[in-house]
């Protein structure tokens, strides 16, 4: 291994003093079990840990609500108003004041409703200026017209996205142009329709710019679609102090709502009436069990609904979110920056230069929730890193990725993963 001994002592005695220290050290706790303590379970950014508090709740709704109530649960135990209750609940982790993110179906199907909706909305009057000058805000309409035939999309984006991107684009006649994401703000134009940014990167780790390309895209009166599924739950999002319009995202990375957990969806309060949905369901009706044959849109963020909630899925996900009860995002941000430098650090001392490559941005005001680094077979790498019990994964061709957790991901972890990593890539035995 590269480093010495010492220097493997004193990195191991500086992560017990820093998880010591750590004001959300009390939160590991709450993840205990299950396993996680026998590994460095670093892949939250894929699939976060269970919380203690779900099985209980799950077998509550299991037995009682849905055994017992049956029926009667829709109202009594309040299944019916959980999209929006449990979205007030994510929109505290995001910004968003209450009543603008409604939680249900998946990231994807959120995101074809964002889009569609975003390229109407700027078809029509285009969207107010951040200033109050145009638009929605209040003020003659600006920049809304059939001219506007582009949606722009993040050149790196998620697959899925750009999946989605390109239907909508058939649906509203548009075509999708690819940009880099740092470079959206000045490809905005008069034929901008839309546009679908992802807040972190999920190969690299980037954090772009939300505060500043929202800005700019507003300004020219186009709606920006904000893809958060690698930062709700990392860091602050602040949707509504930077006057984002709509966001969508997942709740089973760092919000741990388990697999498949319902995704979200945000729209901003004064575009709510002009949110018009290309999934229009009984759920979203103004007035649902009148089941009349015509369509008339729920006021508020229900209109983002559709059909009937998963019930299951999002009550596991409303008991997992108890863990935030008390934490400040900006905790979590701080833990988040302080584990990903010292993981760095480790990387450094522990594996000899030429190895790996970090890929993550070192700035913080560039970096996300977790590290990656390139390395060649890194889909072995990976596997071996698994068997030795660091839980990270891997992204072809060569990228290693291990995200990272605050509520429950741990100094000593982060040591651990970069002291082992430096073991499988030197060849050195494995540790039990």
């Amino acid at each position: 291994m590269h480093e010495t001994g010492t220097d493997a002592m004193e990195l191991r005695a500086e992560a017990a003093k820093l998880d010591e220290s750590d004001v959300l050290r009390d939160k590991h706790a709450e993840f205990a079990g299950y396993g996680l303590d026998e590994v460095a379970y670093l892949d939250g950014n894929s699939l976060g840990a269970l919380h203690r508090a779900v099985p209980g709740r799950l077998a509550e709704v299991v037995e009682h609500e849905w055994g017992r109530l049956r029926i009667r649960s829709w109202d009594e135990s309040g299944w019916w108003s959980a999209p929006e209750r449990v979205g007030d609940r994510v929109g505290r982790l995001l910004g968003a004041a209450p009543g603008q993110v409604v939680v249900g179906d998946s990231t994807s199907v959120n995101v074809f409703k964002a889009v569609v909706a975003a390229v109407r909305i700027a078809r029509s009057g285009g969207l107010a200026a951040l200033d109050g000058g145009s638009g929605a805000g209040g003020g003659p309409a600006r920049g809304g017209d059939s001219d506007r035939d582009e949606i722009l999309v993040d050149a790196a984006t998620f697959p899925t996205d750009g999946y989605i991107a390109e239907s909508a684009a058939r649906m509203t006649g548009c075509v999708v142009r690819p940009v880099p994401a740092g470079d959206i703000g000045g490809a905005v134009g008069a034929r901008t329709a839309a546009v679908l940014v992802n807040h972190v990167d999920y190969r690299t780790g980037r954090l772009r710019d939300l505060g500043g390309t929202t800005a700019v895209a507003h300004a020219a009166g186009v709606p920006v679609v904000w893809d958060l599924c690698h930062s709700a739950g990392a860091l602050p999002v602040e949707l509504d102090a930077h006057g984002v319009g709509l966001a969508v995202g997942c709740t089973y990375k760092f919000l741990n709502g388990g697999p498949g957990s319902p995704a979200f969806l945000y729209v901003r309060r004064d575009l709510q009436p002009r949110f018009d949905s290309p999934l229009p369901g009984w759920n979203s009706h103004a007035d649902p069990f009148a089941m009349a044959s015509g369509y008339a849109p729920a006021e508020g963020a229900a209109r983002g609904r559709v059909g009937t909630p998963d019930i299951l899925s999002m009550l596991a996900l409303d008991a997992a979110l108890d863990v935030w009860d008390g934490v400040s995002i900006e905790s979590v941000r701080a833990k988040s920056l302080a584990l990903t430098d010292f993981f760095l650090r480790c990387v450094a001392a522990y594996v000899p230069a030429g190895l790996v490559e970090s890929v993550t941005p070192a700035a913080h005001a560039e970096r996300g929730s977790q590290v990656a680094l390139r390395c060649p077979d890194a889909g072995e790498v990976m596997a071996e890193l698994i068997r030795r019990g660091i839980v990270g994964d891997y992204r072809r061709p060569d990228v290693l990725r291990f995200g990272f957790t605050p509520l429950y991901t741990r100094f000593a972890d982060a040591e651990r993963a970069a002291r082992v990593l430096a073991e499988v890539l030197t060849g050195g035995a494995a540790e039990g």
